[in-house]
Protein backbone atom coordinates (compact mmCIF):
# COMPACT_ATOMS: atom_id res chain seq x y z
CA UNK A 1 0.00 0.00 0.00
CA UNK A 2 2.80 2.12 0.99
CA UNK A 3 4.61 2.03 -2.84
CA UNK A 4 1.38 2.63 -4.58
CA UNK A 5 0.81 5.94 -2.48
CA UNK A 6 4.83 6.50 -3.45
CA UNK A 7 3.61 5.90 -6.80
CA UNK A 8 0.71 7.79 -6.93
CA UNK A 9 2.59 10.71 -5.73
CA UNK A 10 5.09 10.87 -7.90
CA UNK A 11 2.58 10.02 -10.95
CA UNK A 12 0.92 13.08 -9.40
CA UNK A 13 4.27 15.30 -9.39
CA UNK A 14 4.96 14.48 -12.61
CA UNK A 15 1.32 15.56 -14.21
CA UNK A 16 2.20 18.71 -12.62
CA UNK A 17 5.26 19.64 -14.18
CA UNK A 18 4.16 18.44 -17.30
CA UNK A 19 1.33 20.50 -16.93
CA UNK A 20 3.28 23.84 -15.66
CA UNK A 21 5.38 23.26 -18.76
CA UNK A 22 2.89 23.30 -21.48
CA UNK A 23 0.68 26.35 -19.38
CA UNK A 24 4.64 27.83 -19.87
CA UNK A 25 4.83 27.06 -23.16
CA UNK A 26 1.59 27.60 -24.90
CA UNK A 27 1.48 31.11 -23.13
CA UNK A 28 4.68 32.07 -25.28
CA UNK A 29 2.62 30.68 -28.38
CA UNK A 30 -0.29 33.04 -27.57
CA UNK A 31 1.25 36.66 -28.38
CA UNK A 32 3.08 35.45 -31.35
CA UNK A 33 -0.32 34.08 -32.49
CA UNK A 34 -2.09 37.72 -31.57
CA UNK A 35 0.89 39.67 -33.43
CA UNK A 36 -0.63 38.60 -36.96
CA UNK A 37 -3.96 40.09 -36.83
CA UNK A 38 -2.61 44.04 -36.87
CA UNK A 39 -0.38 43.07 -40.12
CA UNK A 40 -3.48 41.35 -41.11
CA UNK A 41 -5.83 44.49 -40.41
CA UNK A 42 -3.25 46.62 -42.47
CA UNK A 43 -4.57 45.08 -45.80
CA UNK A 44 -8.22 44.88 -46.00
CA UNK A 45 -7.39 42.69 -48.55
CA UNK A 46 -6.56 39.93 -46.49
CA UNK A 47 -8.82 37.53 -44.39
CA UNK A 48 -8.71 37.08 -40.86
CA UNK A 49 -5.36 34.87 -40.09
CA UNK A 50 -5.65 31.20 -38.89
CA UNK A 51 -3.98 30.25 -35.79
CA UNK A 52 -1.23 27.60 -37.02
CA UNK A 53 -1.68 28.49 -40.54
CA UNK A 54 1.51 30.28 -42.20
CA UNK A 55 0.55 33.49 -43.99
CA UNK A 56 2.45 36.01 -46.02
CA UNK A 57 2.60 38.23 -42.60
CA UNK A 58 3.47 35.21 -41.11
CA UNK A 59 7.58 36.28 -41.89
CA UNK A 60 9.50 34.25 -44.12
CA UNK A 61 9.66 30.97 -41.84
CA UNK A 62 6.05 29.95 -42.97
CA UNK A 63 5.23 28.70 -39.24
CA UNK A 64 2.58 30.52 -38.64
CA UNK A 65 4.26 32.58 -36.31
CA UNK A 66 5.62 36.35 -36.83
CA UNK A 67 9.26 36.78 -37.88
CA UNK A 68 11.67 36.85 -35.14
CA UNK A 69 12.12 40.61 -36.14
CA UNK A 70 8.81 41.45 -34.76
CA UNK A 71 9.79 41.34 -30.91
CA UNK A 72 13.16 42.89 -31.46
CA UNK A 73 11.63 45.76 -33.40
CA UNK A 74 9.38 46.30 -30.59
CA UNK A 75 11.94 47.16 -28.19
CA UNK A 76 13.91 49.32 -30.01
CA UNK A 77 11.22 51.33 -30.59
CA UNK A 78 10.69 51.55 -26.48
CA UNK A 79 14.38 51.46 -25.51
CA UNK A 80 16.24 53.12 -28.90
CA UNK A 81 17.92 51.54 -31.58
CA UNK A 82 20.67 50.07 -29.26
CA UNK A 83 18.40 47.62 -27.72
CA UNK A 84 18.65 45.33 -31.07
CA UNK A 85 20.31 42.20 -30.17
CA UNK A 86 23.33 41.80 -32.89
CA UNK A 87 26.51 39.37 -32.76
CA UNK A 88 29.48 40.58 -31.18
CA UNK A 89 32.51 41.51 -34.12
CA UNK A 90 34.58 38.27 -34.62
CA UNK A 91 38.15 38.81 -33.45
CA UNK A 92 41.22 39.81 -35.37
CA UNK A 93 42.75 36.90 -33.52
CA UNK A 94 40.45 34.62 -34.69
CA UNK A 95 40.21 35.86 -38.55
CA UNK A 96 43.88 36.41 -38.31
CA UNK A 97 44.14 33.03 -37.52
CA UNK A 98 41.91 31.91 -40.57
CA UNK A 99 44.33 33.62 -42.60
CA UNK A 100 47.16 32.12 -41.15
CA UNK A 101 45.61 28.60 -42.07
CA UNK A 102 46.26 29.40 -45.97
CA UNK A 103 49.93 29.73 -45.59
CA UNK A 104 50.65 25.91 -46.29
CA UNK A 105 48.55 25.94 -48.69
CA UNK A 106 49.06 26.75 -52.80
CA UNK A 107 47.20 26.46 -55.77
CA UNK A 108 47.49 23.24 -57.24
CA UNK A 109 45.37 22.27 -60.39
CA UNK A 110 43.02 20.58 -58.31
CA UNK A 111 42.23 23.49 -55.97
CA UNK A 112 43.52 26.63 -56.97
CA UNK A 113 40.15 28.01 -57.73
CA UNK A 114 39.03 27.36 -54.05
CA UNK A 115 42.55 28.35 -52.44
CA UNK A 116 42.56 31.50 -53.77
CA UNK A 117 39.11 32.55 -53.15
CA UNK A 118 39.62 31.33 -49.61
CA UNK A 119 42.89 33.81 -49.51
CA UNK A 120 40.62 36.33 -51.05
CA UNK A 121 37.60 35.24 -48.28
CA UNK A 122 40.07 35.08 -45.65
CA UNK A 123 41.98 39.07 -46.19
CA UNK A 124 38.43 40.58 -46.54
CA UNK A 125 37.78 38.62 -43.11
CA UNK A 126 40.44 40.10 -41.26
CA UNK A 127 39.44 43.51 -42.66
CA UNK A 128 36.35 43.33 -41.14
CA UNK A 129 37.80 42.74 -37.75
CA UNK A 130 40.36 44.80 -37.67
CA UNK A 131 37.71 47.94 -39.04
CA UNK A 132 35.35 46.42 -36.18
CA UNK A 133 37.75 45.84 -33.17
CA UNK A 134 37.42 48.05 -30.43
CA UNK A 135 41.26 49.69 -30.31
CA UNK A 136 39.36 50.84 -33.63
CA UNK A 137 41.23 50.56 -37.26
CA UNK A 138 43.80 53.13 -37.03
CA UNK A 139 45.28 50.66 -35.04
CA UNK A 140 45.84 48.77 -37.95
CA UNK A 141 46.83 50.92 -40.38
CA UNK A 142 49.27 49.05 -42.79
CA UNK A 143 47.05 45.79 -43.61
CA UNK A 144 44.14 47.35 -43.47
CA UNK A 145 45.82 49.80 -46.41
CA UNK A 146 47.18 46.40 -47.80
CA UNK A 147 44.17 45.10 -48.87
CA UNK A 148 42.79 48.66 -50.30
CA UNK A 149 45.60 48.23 -52.63
CA UNK A 150 44.96 44.73 -53.09
CA UNK A 151 40.66 45.67 -54.04
CA UNK A 152 42.08 48.59 -55.94
CA UNK A 153 44.23 46.01 -58.46
CA UNK A 154 41.44 43.33 -58.57
CA UNK A 155 38.87 45.76 -59.50
CA UNK A 156 35.78 44.75 -57.31
CA UNK A 157 36.46 41.38 -59.65
CA UNK A 158 36.81 38.09 -57.37
CA UNK A 159 36.08 35.61 -60.27
CA UNK A 160 38.63 33.04 -60.34
CA UNK A 161 39.92 34.52 -63.98
CA UNK A 162 40.78 37.67 -62.12
CA UNK A 163 42.16 36.00 -59.01
CA UNK A 164 44.68 33.92 -60.44
CA UNK A 165 45.93 37.06 -63.12
CA UNK A 166 46.38 38.86 -59.76
CA UNK A 167 47.64 35.74 -57.59
CA UNK A 168 51.59 37.32 -57.03
CA UNK A 169 49.17 40.55 -55.19
CA UNK A 170 46.55 38.12 -53.59
CA UNK A 171 49.50 35.71 -52.32
CA UNK A 172 51.58 38.92 -51.24
CA UNK A 173 49.06 40.85 -49.43
CA UNK A 174 48.57 37.87 -47.10
CA UNK A 175 52.01 36.91 -46.52
CA UNK A 176 52.57 40.90 -46.50
CA UNK A 177 49.86 41.29 -43.70
CA UNK A 178 51.07 38.15 -41.75
CA UNK A 179 54.35 39.40 -41.94
CA UNK A 180 53.12 42.59 -40.19
CA UNK A 181 50.51 40.62 -37.47
CA UNK A 182 53.61 38.68 -36.45
CA UNK A 183 55.60 41.85 -35.36
CA UNK A 184 52.62 43.89 -33.65
CA UNK A 185 51.40 40.46 -31.72
CA UNK A 186 50.21 42.88 -28.69
CA UNK A 187 47.78 44.26 -31.18
CA UNK A 188 45.51 41.27 -31.38
CA UNK A 189 45.89 38.91 -28.72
Amino acid sequence: MFRSTVRGAAAAALTVTLAALTVSCGNDAEPKAKASPPAAAASPATSAPVPGAASPSAGSTGTGTPAPAAKPTAQASANGPSALPSAPPELVRDAFAGLQATLNDSCTPGNCAYFLGRVYDELHRLDRAMKADAKGPGHFPEPIALIVKLDKELGGDRTFENLKKHQGALIGTRDQINTWMQDHPDDYR
